[in-house]
């Protein structure tokens, strides 16, 4: 076990050395090149601040219009007959567009029912097997300055009800 611990603690200084390491090697600036990718970083940052702080505030309206719990009464009652209580739904709709908020969503469920409640497990299998389909492609596509996404948004909600179907199996499985 303690191995484990020394080789975990050892793995980020150790990418860090190798990559400085790599760039002196081919005589790049790595200082400069540090501070140029710093740069661009931030540059792209202050470019999708309002497309987040949209998003945020977005979903923060969703949390306290009492809407979340509207739509998990009614999908609720249609999910629960393939296996997936409506509880998730709440945090199935939020997941797609900010995984923060998901989080808290999914903390209040572990409060309420347990970690190792169902309901806990299916929530934390479906946060790791789905994606934040909405922010995602906002900000890429932004980026990107993408204008015609043609499929990618059939594709992801896909890809989430195949992560949100794995997790009411797996969850179902492991209880």
């Amino acid at each position: 076990m303690d191995v484990f611990m020394i080789v975990s603690n050892m793995i980020i200084p150790l990418l860090i050395v190798g990559i400085v390491w790599f760039g002196v090697s081919r005589k790049v600036p790595v200082y400069d090149a540090f501070i140029e990718g710093a740069n661009s970083g931030f540059k792209i940052v202050l470019k999708i601040m309002p497309t987040m702080v949209a998003l945020m505030i977005a979903v923060g309206i969703l949390r306290s219009s009492g809407f979340l719990e509207m739509a998990a009464e009614l999908i609720g009652k249609f999910t629960v007959h393939i296996g997936f209580p409506g509880e998730l739904v709440p945090l199935t709709i939020v997941k797609m567009f900010s995984s923060s908020a998901a989080t808290g969503l999914l903390l209040d469920l572990y409060e309420e029912f347990g970690t190792d409640s169902l309901i806990g497990l299916m929530g934390s299998i479906s946060m790791s097997c789905t994606e934040t389909i909405f922010y995602t492609m906002s900000v890429y596509f932004m980026t990107a300055k993408i204008t015609k996404t043609r499929y990618t948004l059939e594709g992801a909600l896909i890809a989430t009800f195949a992560g949100l179907a794995a997790s009411v199996v797996l969850a179902g499985w492991m209880v």
